[in-house]
């Protein structure tokens, strides 16, 4: 029973540290907002063709 905690704490750790590591790489390269800059373009054509309600 110990054995099995012990391996599923292992594991748990592991995948804590990985998705560390990888928000690291994010923050780092600044990938965040280069993803938000790319999809920008497509975003903003969308928004534009919705049809508003200018009552005030």
């Amino acid at each position: 029973m110990l054995h099995v905690l012990l391996k599923v704490l292992l594991i748990i750790a592991i995948v804590i540290l990985c998705l560390f590591i990888l928000s690291m790489v994010v923050y780092f390269f600044n990938l965040d907002m280069k993803l938000t800059s790319a999809l920008q373009p497509l975003l903003a054509k969308h928004y534009d063709k919705i049809k508003r309600d200018r009552k005030i």
